[in-house]
């Protein structure tokens, strides 16, 4: 006998200046089981990613003021494990690789197709995994500098010298980082890192 298949739930945060967009998504997504909030701007959408859970994040492009790339990185520079997916009405393959090399998690041109959506949210949770609230807080400017150096093969004492700290410091660092990504082991945390395009972001 076919098993069903398995119903994953999660806070979703959905992006979009059109009303009518957001209200159908929202209602699609929460028939799926997700929960859902709607905003209409980045800045918005960024208020509320530094107050309340997300577990991933739906964004339009093409936005009024700050537009998707922008939310984009920041989403990347400050939430580096929160996945990311790039809806847009331009859906040729210079938007989506662009998208992806900002750290997209995937690209879905409208007019969206809601199923579609459902799916793809459903794959990448089931991934990645959802990330508990010890890995949700926000990395700081030092922390994003030690990541950075991470990245690029430095040791605690190679760090400790670029940054003119003490190591302990960095190995302080280190393990805060490892805690946030909630990764196992150094070559856990690249490879997450890497994923989710964070050595893709400047840290400065």
């Amino acid at each position: 006998m076919e098993q069903p298949e398995e119903r994953l739930s999660g806070h979703i945060f959905y992006v979009d200046d059109e009303v009518g967009v957001c209200d159908a998504i929202a209602r699609t997504l929460s028939r799926s089981g997700f929960t859902v909030k709607c905003f209409n701007s980045v800045c918005a959408c960024i208020k509320r990613l530094n107050q309340d859970r997300c577990d991933l994040l739906v964004t339009d492009i093409q936005l009024p003021g700050k537009d998707g790339w922008d939310l984009i990185e920041y989403t990347k520079r400050n939430h580096p494990w929160l996945p990311v997916v790039v809806i847009t009405q331009y859906g040729d393959v210079a938007t989506a690789v662009k998208a992806m090399k900002r750290g997209a998690n995937d690209f879905i041109q409208k007019p969206l197709d809601g199923e579609l959506l459902v799916s793809c949210i459903h794959s990448i949770l089931k991934k990645n995994g959802i990330f508990d609230s010890s890995c949700g807080k926000s990395l700081t400017r030092a922390e994003m500098k030690v990541l950075k150096l991470i990245l690029q093969g430095n040791s605690n004492v190679e760090i400790a010298e670029i940054l003119h700290r003490a190591k302990c410091t960095v190995e302080v660092h280190r393990k805060r980082i490892m805690k946030k990504f909630g990764a196992h082991n150094v070559v856990d945390l690249v490879m997450k890192a890497t994923k989710m395009g964070y050595n893709n972001v400047h840290s400065d």
